[in-house]
């Protein structure tokens, strides 16, 4: 038995009251935690100045949006109080299925950190794009039994659940069998739709973003995931100080008791849970759940509550033996110097200093690369969008009608507008001018599909950035003004066999991503400076978009409204099928 003992100030997770304490530590877990008595005049000669708290746990996170392997992720944010997530490894497991899988849990041990992760319940997420693997009931049930593996993950077919698809429904009762809770993910479903779904024991959701979608899910049992990542970003609309009122004023109305005093009622957290989701390693140097969590406070949610957020109620939920400070938890915690400046001083993982003064004190072992990429170089003429036409007009400009993606900055949902194009030597041409730019989608499977559309909201004015991180399938998806920079920023990831590139007349740069075509193989700082170098080009390329390749990583998420591309076609949500570019 290894004992050690730290005297200082904790917080007591529920009441939100600190105390001096003795917490006695033994083979990674609290032993004992004891309050010291004191006057309130009495000078305590502690450990350390400042106040315990438990380590932070994001709830839900794809740990590949960030370019890094699990263990170059865990040095990443142990300094910033992470110490557990739960992850969907649904990127990876789109491209390599269970060997993808196993590689995230494999390399997650390799560091003193707590990894648990969700089953991919949606692999592939659609049928409507190429998939380099398939996770079907078998595996599921076989993840489910593993104890690294505490829930489902997100149930992004909702479709597939409203319409009792035999497959789906089969995955949700073995997570059931298995007392293992469900995420969801069913962006602006309601009514009737929202009550089917929530009826299959799918309890949580991450994509609310506005207040009336998360407080009609919260009167119907949903658990809400406050998302804030690189791209969606959804606490203002919700935790800022009117949303908590009228939420609190709706749920009234709904008949719930809500009790206290309206100062009470303002300082509680109305909601479950503070998520990432998404969030890139640029990003991540400024800061992680810590960051969330100086905000959630800044709207006025009494420090405790927020705190809870990120510790006791993913640990009660997910059923993890951590989240506070208690006896026989586990001993993950760190030390802050105030509720004010939410500076972290020390962290422990297991009872064990992991990081200090924003240093992390472990070390990343060398690990082996995996991928699935059978991509081969392409040519301008890929991109180009013809059109059959009996006859051609030398003397007058022609137009044809085309369907438009609608991108906007901080959201996953898009738009559909129509647009008129010019049409030039059978070839329908961007429009820059008003940023209508040329975007496609390649398989990476080795299928040599290409679906080729049109995009605004990225503004760019010369130039293509193209990424083989393309949600959910992460086939290449592209965007341009011109064939000939969209096929030079494509080669430089068939080169890499995945990255993410910005090219135009002046420069080529890449970020390589050797692990699935998803991850680098180095530590965040050297990926989050060449995502600061990426940033600053497409920056100078005419984009305005605080997170251009997080939010183009999107473009080909079928299962969020409304228009989105894949390697098969474009296709829109509401209408759940292809539709034509250019229309009839």
């Amino acid at each position: 038995m290894v004992e050690k003992i730290i005297t200082a100030n904790y917080l007591e997770i529920e009441s939100g009251d600190i105390y001096p304490g003795e917490i006695v530590i033994e083979d990674g877990y609290f032993k004992e935690v004891i309050p010291i008595a004191c006057d309130d005049e009495e000078i305590l000669d502690l450990d350390y100045e400042g106040i315990l708290i438990p380590g932070f746990i994001d709830s839900h996170i794809h740990i590949e949006s960030s370019k890094l392997v699990p263990s170059y992720f865990a040095e990443a944010v142990l300094p910033r109080g992470t110490t557990s997530v739960i992850a969907d490894s649904h990127e990876i497991a789109n491209v390599l299925g269970m060997d993808g899988i196993n590689f995230m849990v494999d390399n997650a041990k390799d560091v003193p950190f707590d990894f648990y992760f969700a089953a991919p319940s949606c692999v592939p997420a659609t049928d409507f794009e190429t998939t380099g693997a398939v996770i079907n009931c078998e595996d599921i049930e076989e993840l489910l039994g593993r104890d690294e593996f505490v829930a489902l993950g997100e149930m992004m077919n909702f479709p597939g659940v409203l319409s009792g698809d035999e497959e789906v429904i089969s995955k949700i009762n073995i997570a059931h069998e298995k007392s293992k809770p469900i995420d969801g993910h069913a962006p602006l479903l309601s009514g009737a739709d929202l009550d089917n779904y929530v009826s299959y024991g799918i309890l949580t959701d991450h994509e609310c973003s506005t207040l009336d979608e998360a407080i009609e899910k919260t009167l119907k049992g949903v658990k809400i995931m406050v998302r804030e990542g690189s791209s969606a970003k959804d606490m203002a609309p919700l935790l800022n100080e009117n949303a908590r009122l009228n939420f609190w004023i709706e749920l009234e109305k709904a008949g719930v008791y809500v009790g206290g005093s309206l100062d009470e009622l303002l300082s509680k957290a109305p909601f479950d849970f503070l998520v990432s989701d998404d969030i890139s390693s640029k990003d991540l140097l400024h800061g992680h759940l810590d960051k969330l969590l100086k905000q959630a406070i800044s709207y006025g949610l009494a420090p405790n509550e927020a705190i809870k957020m990120v510790t006791y109620n993913p640990a009660k939920h997910y059923n993890l033996n951590s989240g506070e400070i208690a006896p026989d938890k586990i001993a993950n915690f760190l030390l802050v110097d105030n509720f004010e400046d939410f500076n972290i001083k020390k962290v422990w993982v297991h009872g064990e200093l992991v990081a200090e003064d924003g240093n992390s004190l472990i070390e990343v072992p060398d690990f082996d690369l995996i991928n699935n990429f059978k991509l081969n170089p392409v040519d301008s003429k890929d991109f180009d969008v013809n059109i059959e036409m009996e006859y051609t007009n030398s003397l007058m400009d022609e137009y044809t009608t085309a369907e438009v993606m609608v991108a906007t900055d901080g959201m996953l949902i898009t738009d559909r507008i129509s647009a008129d194009l010019l049409i030039k030597n059978k070839t329908v041409l961007p429009d820059v001018n008003k940023d209508i730019l040329k975007i496609a989608v390649l398989d990476r499977y080795g299928k040599s599909n290409i679906t080729n559309g049109f995009i605004k909201g990225f503004g760019i004015k010369k130039g293509a950035i193209a990424s083989s991180v393309a949600h959910d399938s992460h086939n290449v998806i592209v965007i341009g003004t011109n064939s000939e920079d969209m096929a030079k920023a494509v080669n430089l990831i068939v080169d890499k066999k995945g990255g993410l590139s910005v090219v135009s007349d002046d420069f080529e740069e890449v970020l390589e991503l050797p692990v699935a075509g998803l991850m680098s193989d180095k530590d965040v700082n050297y990926v989050a400076d060449k995502l600061k170098l990426l940033g600053k080009l497409t920056s100078d390329l005419g984009c305005e978009l605080n997170s251009p390749f997080t939010t183009l990583s999107f473009m080909a998420l079928l299962v969020i409204p409304n228009l989105k591309i894949s390697d098969q076609g474009l296709f829109d949500l509401n209408e759940f099928s292809f539709v034509d570019l250019i229309p009839n």
